[in-house]
């Protein structure tokens, strides 16, 4: 368990806040390459406990600034969007795309007023479906080579969900590898077949095992955690019989991100990007090493839960998440359907607002919680202290993979198994998915 200053530390993220001054250093999602679609390519932004918008000019250039004209606070969300530059509609004041005021059409003729005002405004990258930002002063840390940035983005679906907590609790579940033979419990199996587009609903790796009953039949995996130059590897051990292991590979991308396999042909990168102390988005690329990806079935999959400007859950806490004690008996392990984005969603959002963790008892399948949280500290105070040797800063280039993967091993031989599976998806993927051992960390 933490004390309460220790969970303060860890979990508030605004600005000047511990926390929130390590998260700035990265580029974290700000919004979905969809939510610019449209006439008007002005939305709204609200991160890290800021209020900002976000537009694209004429010139295909994106901007990210603060969202209230520094005249009187009026909202730039409703602006007139005129060629590259945003104007507010209270005094017709104009800002330029890096957020410079060059126009104040009120004040008197040949004033200069407007060369003194600025918009607080954050640098943007759009990669593959998400546009990033990056919100600490000085020089952006470069881009990692990982997989979902790699890929074409014919091979990349990206997509997010709104989640009412802290999004330290709602990172945690995703480098928890036990819980998937309980909470995403499913008590009868679908047909493989079927599962495009589902966690958890493929086979296991190259067997006609489907993966629920793989979890069900296996609820005690044996984990093993690694120090890794991206954060951490997370290897969860599931012996099937005296000649079979299946081993799952997961991963924590420093500092908010995990990759997870979705199904053989496809993994998920997620990050889990504070709103504000209470409320967080995650942002999700699933990346195809086969075919490209079927876009519009994917994202007619997840709207059919989500509900849009806001990409709010339909299942949420005001209806009890579509609770069905009955469906809980014979279908789920919840009893809240069969989209396990919901059943991670409830988890997160009933330990409260910000779980208290002064009243926690972590058990040993907690070991990779535990790890994280050790480098979060260690990561927070060194950027308390000024040193830029921070976790997954420097030498980015070299980060690749990471390796998520389901596989079928030996049980002598396992730890390179998993690793020629991986390869040989790799060698097949359509695109240059290659996992370069030299760069390995």
């Amino acid at each position: 368990m933490l004390s309460a200053e220790q969970n303060a530390r860890l979990t508030q993220i605004g600005p000047n806040s511990p926390a929130g001054n390590l998260l700035r250093q990265y580029w974290v999602p700000a919004a979905l390459s969809d939510e610019l679609a449209g006439d008007r390519p002005v939305v709204p932004v609200r991160l890290m406990g800021e209020d900002l918008v976000l537009f694209r000019g004429e010139n295909n250039q994106l901007s990210l600034v603060q969202r209230h004209c520094p005249h009187r606070g009026a909202d730039l969300c409703y602006g007139r969007l005129e060629g590259d530059s945003l104007r507010c509609v209270f005094h017709g004041w104009l800002f330029d795309q890096s957020g410079q005021c060059v126009e104040q059409p009120a004040e008197p003729e040949g004033s200069k007023m407007h060369q003194q005002i600025k918009l607080r405004n954050y640098p943007v990258i759009e990669r593959n479906g998400i546009v990033f930002a990056y919100m600490a002063g000085g020089t952006p840390p470069a881009f990692p080579n990982i997989d979902c940035f790699r890929a074409p983005h014919s091979h990349v679906f990206a997509f997010k969900g709104l989640w009412q907590c802290n999004w330290l609790q709602a990172l945690e579940v995703g480098i928890d590898p036990a819980h998937a033979s309980f909470l995403h419990r499913f008590l009868e199996d679908e047909d493989p077949a079927e599962s495009y587009g589902k966690q958890f609903r493929d086979t296991a790796a190259d067997t006609e095992i489907p993966m629920t009953q793989l979890l069900r039949e296996f609820p005690r995996p044996d984990l093993e955690i690694e120090e890794t130059a991206f954060g951490l590897r997370l290897i969860a051990k599931r012996k099937i019989d005296d000649q079979r292991l299946h081993v799952r590979v997961t991963n924590q991308l420093f500092p908010c991100a995990i990759t997870i396999p979705m199904s053989n042909e496809m993994n998920i990168t997620q990050w889990h990007v504070p709103i504000d102390d209470t409320n967080c988005y995650w942002y999700a690329m699933f990346t195809s090493f086969t075919d490209p990806v079927d876009k519009e079935k994917m994202r007619s999959q997840r709207l059919k839960e989500h509900r849009l400007p806001d990409y709010a859950p339909h299942k949420n806490q005001s209806n009890q998440y579509h609770y069905d004690p009955v469906e809980q008996q014979k279908m789920t392990y919840t009893g809240m359907g069969q989209d396990i984005n919901v059943h991670d969603q409830w988890a997160c959002e009933s330990m409260g607002a910000i779980q208290d963790r002064t009243d926690e008892h972590l058990g040993r399948t907690d070991v990779g919680i535990i790890r994280y949280r050790r480098i979060l500290s260690k990561m927070i105070e060194k950027c308390g202290n000024g040193e830029a040797d921070l976790l997954m800063t420097e030498n980015t280039s070299s980060i690749q993979g990471p390796r998520s993967i389901d596989a079928i091993t030996s049980l002598e031989n396992w730890q390179q198994e998993w690793q020629d599976f991986d390869d040989k998806r790799r060698s097949a993927a359509s695109w240059e998915a290659h996992y370069n051992k030299e760069f390995a960390e």
